[in-house]
Formats: structure tokens, C-alpha cells, sequence
């Protein structure tokens, strides 16, 4: 982790209220923008994968495709994709679907407390996560993985838990 990122400060309607580097912003637990990104294939299986154990918070919990902030002065979703070329190796279209704000005290006396910008994308290709980001990745179906969540709630992020249970249901695979 960058000590000098910048995080984007927001109110509950995401704009922009100030900046403050990425540690002190989950130290105070401040409200700020950052994005989730769900992958799925042609098969409808979705794109989950491990965090590193090296992470800052979270290490070694499975959680969506890609998941991050915005640098200051960066749109959300030229983030999602820069981000989403950096932690698993591929870019793909992306369609925003929703956003939501959530609050979770973490380990480490940490707090995330998101305003969170869902996209999804298709891919079927190779692909290579990075290894400081990704321990290990997979494809699941929603079944499959609804139901893994449901026995083993501890090994997964709490964000896309909420995802997984409020609202994946309702986007269409494959995309039209």
C-alpha cells in the first residue's frame, strides 16, 4: 500500500467533499468512493478471487473480480478499468449497474465505509492476477457460489457479500 494515495472523500450522494491518504481514511472511517467489479463468462460463472495474504486488510478472503478506489482527479470507471488490468491482468467493457454505500469495521482497528460503484463485464480469455493482489482465483456459479457463502460466511469480504445477497440476482447474463 501507497502511504501518499489520495483517496476521494464524498457525501451520500457521491460528491466529492476532500482528500486524505488511504490508511488515515479507513483509520477514521470516512465515507469515500471506490468501485467493485464482477466478471462473468459466456457459461454465466463468475470471476472471484482470494486476496493476497500480504493485504492490508481483508488478506486471504475470497471477494469479487476486482475491487479498489479511484485516485484523485481519475473517473471511477477509468479506475475500474486501470484497476482491473493491474490486480488480474485483463481489460474488458464494463457496464456500470449500481451503486451503494456501506460500513464494516475490519481488523487492524480499521473501518470501510464505502460508497461502492458495481460494474459488470464479460470475458472468456487467459488472464495472469497479480500476485501481490491475488492469491488464487476461480470461476463459480451463482448457485455454487450463494450457496459456499451460505456455509462459510467467514471466508468471504463482507462488500461482496452484500452484493452477492442484495443484488446479483437481478443482472442479466450474459450481457445483451
Amino acid at each position: 500500500m501507497q502511504a501518499e494515495e489520495q483517496l476521494i472523500l464524498v457525501d451520500e450522494q457521491d460528491k466529492e467533499v476532500g482528500f486524505l491518504p488511504k490508511l488515515e481514511v479507513h483509520q477514521k472511517g470516512l465515507l469515500h468512493r471506490a468501485f467493485s467489479i464482477l466478471i462473468f463468462n459466456s457459461r454465466g460463472e463468475f470471476l472471484i478471487h482470494q486476496r493476497a495474504h500480504g493485504k492490508y486488510h481483508s488478506p486471504g478472503l475470497w471477494t469479487n473480480t476486482c475491487c479498489s478506489h479511484p485516485n484523485k482527479g481519475e473517473s471511477t470507471e477509468a479506475a475500474a478499468h486501470r484497476r482491473l488490468q493491474e490486480e488480474m491482468g485483463f481489460d474488458c467493457k464494463l457496464v456500470f449497474v449500481y451503486k451503494f454505500i456501506y460500513k464494516t469495521e475490519l481488523e487492524n482497528n480499521l473501518t470501510e465505509h464505502e460508497l461502492d460503484h458495481v460494474f459488470i463485464g464479460e470475458f472468456n480469455g487467459e488472464f495472469k492476477p497479480n500476485p501481490e493482489e491475488v492469491f488464487a482465483s476461480r470461476w463459480i456459479s451463482l448457485n455454487e457460489l450463494r450457496e459456499d457463502i451460505r456455509l462459510h460466511p467467514e471466508n468471504y469480504t463482507f462488500w461482496f457479500k452484500k452484493i452477492v445477497s442484495e443484488h446479483l440476482g437481478s443482472f442479466r447474463f450474459p450481457m445483451k
